[in-house]
C-alpha cells in the first residue's frame, strides 16, 4: 500500500484527536506530505472506524493517486499550506478553547510563553466558508511564517516537520487558548508578554530537550 506507514500514523492521530477532545464527531482533518504526495483523511468517516486503506493519497495538485474515498472538505487548505510553506504535516482541529477564542480576538493574547512554539504571535484568520479557496487564502495569511493559527469562528491549524510535531502543537495551542479565555474572562487587566520576550523564548525553545 502506498505510504502505508504515513496512513497508519494518520489513523492513530485521528483517534488521539478524539480522545484528547480536539475534535467532535468527524470534524477536523490530518495530512502528511512525502515528496510530491499527500496522505489526507477522507471526509465524513468516523475516526473510531477509520482504517489506513481509507486514508487517501493525492498529488500536491489534488489529483488522487490511491484514494478510495473523497478527501476531507478542507483538502484545499492542506494543499495550499504544503504549496506555500512546505511542512511535513498539517493538523486541523475544532478544539473548544481555540474555536471560542477565534470568535473574540484577532490574535491569541500573549499570555504564555508557549506561543514561542509557533514562532511568536498566533493570528486569527478571517472567517470564510469551510472547504473554500478563500478559507485557504485566509489561513495562509494568518499563518505567515509561523506554525499555527486560528480560523475565525472555526478552529485551529498547526504544522510541523512531522505529524507528531504538528499534533503536539495542536495540543499546546489549545492549552494557550484555554488560558487566554480564562484570563480574558477574569475581568482583570492581563499581564501580557512583549515581542522581545517571545523572541527570547523562541530562541531558547529551539534548543529545548535532550539531543
Amino acid at each position: 500500500m502506498l505510504l502505508a506507514a504515513e496512513r497508519a500514523e494518520i489513523v492513530d492521530v485521528c483517534r488521539r484527536l478524539v480522545a484528547d477532545k480536539l475534535v467532535v464527531g468527524t470534524a477536523g482533518n490530518v495530512s502528511v506530505r512525502v515528496d510530491d504526495l499527500v496522505a489526507v483523511t477522507p471526509t465524513g468517516v468516523d475516526y473510531h472506524t477509520l482504517t489506513p486503506e481509507q486514508v487517501g493519497v493525492h498529488r500536491l495538485d489534488g489529483t488522487p493517486v490511491d484514494a478510495p474515498l473523497k478527501p476531507t472538505s478542507e483538502a484545499p487548505m492542506h494543499l495550499a499550506c504544503y504549496a506555500a510553506r512546505q511542512p511535513g504535516a498539517v493538523v486541523h482541529t475544532h478544539s473548544t478553547a481555540a474555536t471560542a477564542l477565534s470568535c473574540l480576538v484577532d490574535e491569541v493574547p500573549p499570555v504564555h510563553y508557549y506561543l514561542a512554539m509557533f514562532g511568536g504571535r498566533v493570528r486569527v484568520a478571517q472567517y470564510a466558508t469551510y472547504g473554500t479557496p478563500e478559507l485557504a487564502e485566509h489561513m495562509l495569511a494568518a499563518l505567515g511564517g509561523g506554525t499555527g493559527c486560528l480560523l475565525g469562528n472555526h478552529g485551529a491549524v498547526t504544522t510541523g516537520d512531522t505529524l507528531t510535531a504538528a499534533y503536539d502543537r495542536a495540543v499546546y495551542l489549545e492549552y494557550v487558548c484555554d488560558v487566554a479565555l480564562r484570563v480574558l474572562g477574569s475581568g482583570c487587566p492581563p499581564r501580557l508578554l512583549d515581542d522581545a520576550e517571545l523572541t527570547r523564548v523562541t530562541q531558547r525553545i529551539a534548543g529545548y530537550g535532550q539531543r
